[in-house]
């Protein structure tokens, strides 16, 4: 498509306007009387090296800042106190009642896979595929495992993946 000097010059302020290809096929066609497709406008414009601007994103306001808590007060208490307070705490969650191993040998199909033992004894197997997503196989046909322990499966599977170096 040959364009005369002043015919380039529109479309280049066109282009500066912020106007999108659509708009300066019609434009072309109620100015110039110039019918081109979209793909020939964009040629059009690519052939005059221009490149349209991208319509700018509305800014989503971000969610304010979680408040600080005050730091806390110097500790008074004796060392043997805080010893105590700790044994007192209960054991971090995934400890204890979901028992989980990877295999050695890894299930065709996964980039990783093992075994998992439920808090109500139940076994499954587990994979992790190439699109990383997480399942669980059951050996009981139709058993389900409860939240809590699925939550705590998938703790102690991560875990067991750090050890691992994953």
């Amino acid at each position: 498509m040959n364009l005369t000097e002043a015919q380039r010059q529109r479309v280049t302020a066109w282009i500066a306007e912020g106007a999108k290809l659509g708009e300066i096929q019609n434009r072309l066609g109620v100015e110039f009387g110039l019918r081109l497709t979209y793909m020939d406008t964009r040629l059009l414009v690519d052939d005059l090296k221009l490149v349209p601007k991208d319509p700018e994103r509305p800014k989503v306001p971000e969610p304010p800042a979680p408040a600080k808590q005050p730091p806390p007060a110097a500790k008074s208490a004796p060392p043997e106190a805080e010893a105590v307070a700790d044994e007192l705490l209960p054991p971090p969650t995934g400890g204890g009642k979901i028992s989980v191993t990877v295999d050695q040998i890894t299930r065709p199909g996964s980039l990783v896979s093992g075994k998992v033992t439920f808090s109500d004894g139940q076994l499954a197997d587990w994979y992790l595929d190439q699109m990383g997503r997480l399942g669980v196989a059951p050996r009981q046909q139709g058993y389900k495992p409860s939240a809590v322990d699925v939550q705590d499966f998938q703790l102690a599977l991560q875990q067991e993946m750090a050890k691992l170096g994953y």
